[in-house]
């Protein structure tokens, strides 16, 4: 009967403990200048480089993701097949050190830099902050490197590279 119960209790309570948090007070580290930065995201094609890596965010054009020739598999299946993809080419940063990635709304982020994918230190996400939804950090070095996106469910979103 225990058994019964503590199943009963895990299949009902895992879907509260997956939910994200809601509001722009959410986020585990300030992300108003990233939003700021997002808002006037200047329109780039999937695989250009980014002029101007920090201090200027990029509305990237996706395409479907068997269309997007990404340069490298996504490290993760997107949930919906039709989701869109794409990709931009980053220059060397100007030293090494911690940066978050930021968009403006839910899609997975691969990096990869030096020919590997690059691990993310730390996540951060939130629902309900108009034109920002996610926050990653990853250890780079100051080399160019890869910024793919997949999963997203529009054509393009906005992307934001910024020192932690």
């Amino acid at each position: 009967m225990r058994v019964r119960i503590a199943i009963f209790v895990l299949l009902f309570a895992t879907p509260a403990l997956a939910q994200e948090p809601v509001g722009c007070d959410k986020f585990k580290w300030p992300l108003d200048q990233e939003r700021k930065l997002l808002a006037t995201a200047a329109p780039v094609a999937s695989g250009a480089e980014v002029a101007r890596p920090l201090g200027a965010a990029v509305a990237i054009s996706l395409a479907r993701l068997g269309d997007a020739k990404l340069p490298q598999p996504p490290s993760r299946t997107p949930k919906q097949p039709d989701a869109y993809a794409g990709f931009v080419r980053v220059p060397p940063l100007p030293k090494p050190g911690t940066y978050r990635i930021t968009l403006s709304q839910g899609a997975w982020i691969d990096v990869f830099q030096d020919g590997h994918g690059v691990k993310s230190a730390d996540f951060s996400g939130a629902a309900g902050c108009d034109g920002i939804r996610k926050s990653v950090k990853f250890e780079l070095t100051a080399t160019p490197f890869v910024v793919e996106i997949t999963g997203s469910p529009t054509e393009t979103i906005a992307v934001v590279i910024t020192p932690d």
